[in-house]
């Protein structure tokens, strides 16, 4: 059944046992593969147990879709391609997170969820039930046509209005699934392994403090200035109320504080440079201010990749206004 504009919080209940007997109609093939399921990329995520608290914490900023699913049940592939199509049209309005129930039943049963497929909304960290079952007659077309149209009317409504993170080509995707030896995967350090824990579990603080010893044994350990930037930031924003944050911001421009926390939002829904400008052009007329702007922006400038063009850019114009 569709539900659409109805907020309904289950909270975290491990109560009730997934129902595995629908997940039965397999495929040989991969995900990703020819003749598999569509792989991810642009605005479709894959979420794992050690990802979903993210996806949830980024909510606040831009509305996300569950999708819950068995990427390996082939009656399934044309309402992932449906789904992925229609939210890659919008280009970052909204964000569809795939879970794989098959292999994080923790997460269905703490959404509440006893099946494949099931599609919830995820708006400011409170769920909205949207569909459980596969759809029928013309139930596809409503979700993508008028359902996940209204979901952003809902969102942007509830203040929660910023752009996805671009998650690369789906065709980048497709080539790489399946090879665990990929140029781009970063193995996880022994020494990290708690500090890592700590992330997936929530704890970001704990994190944060666990990657900064860390960093006294090793000040040159980049993943882990990146992973305690990420920490920090997710502490100290990952729950902040984005309208309330966003209101404050627009009536307060010459509170550094204010802007500050803007920036915060910018940077955990993936608005990367306009994190960077804020900060740089509020630096750029509030001198008094220098030493909390640049903390901030040494913190923030561990995260990208270091050949980020954004990155380097806004490295260039921080010394410029320093110096």
């Amino acid at each position: 059944m569709i539900v659409a504009g109805q907020q309904n919080n289950p909270g975290i209940s491990m109560a009730g046992a997934v129902d595995l007997g629908a997940l039965k109609h397999k495929v040989e093939a991969e995900p990703g593969q020819v003749g598999g399921a569509p792989a991810a990329g642009a605005y479709v995520v894959d979420v794992t147990e050690g990802s979903f608290q993210a996806i949830v914490q980024t909510s606040a900023t831009y509305p996300v879709l569950l999708f819950l699913w068995v990427p390996t049940d082939d009656r399934l592939f044309p309402m992932a391609k449906a789904l992925g199509d229609a939210v890659n049209g919008l280009e970052g309005r909204i964000q569809l997170a795939r879970i794989d129930m098959a292999s994080y039943p923790s997460i269905a049963q703490a959404l509440q969820v006893q099946g494949a497929p099931a599609l919830i909304a995820l708006i400011g960290g409170q769920p909205m039930p949207i569909l459980q079952g596969l759809p029928q007659g013309d139930e596809m077309r409503q979700i993508t046509d008028e359902v996940i149209p209204k979901l952003m009317d809902v969102a942007a409504q509830a203040g929660v209005s910023g752009t996805a993170p671009y998650a690369g080509d789906p065709a980048d995707q497709t080539e790489s699934d399946g090879d665990s030896g990929s140029a781009g995967a970063e193995e996880l350090p022994p020494a990290h392994a708690e500090a890592h824990r700590l992330a997936a579990e929530g704890d970001y603080g704990g994190a944060a403090k666990a990657y900064e010893h860390l960093l006294e044994t090793d000040p040159n350990d980049s993943l882990a200035q990146r992973e305690r930037s990420k920490a920090l930031l997710l502490a100290r924003s990952g729950q902040a109320n984005v309208r309330q944050v966003r209101e404050r911001g627009a009536a307060h421009r010459d509170d550094v504080e204010a802007q500050l926390a803007v920036a915060d939002i910018d940077m955990i829904g993936g608005q990367i440079e306009d994190a960077f400008n804020r900060l740089l052009d509020f630096l750029a007329g509030h001198k008094a201010d220098t030493e909390a702007v640049r903390q901030r922006l040494l913190e923030y400038f561990a995260i990208p990749e270091p050949t980020d063009g954004r990155l380097q850019r806004a490295r260039r114009r921080l010394a410029t206004l320093m110096y």
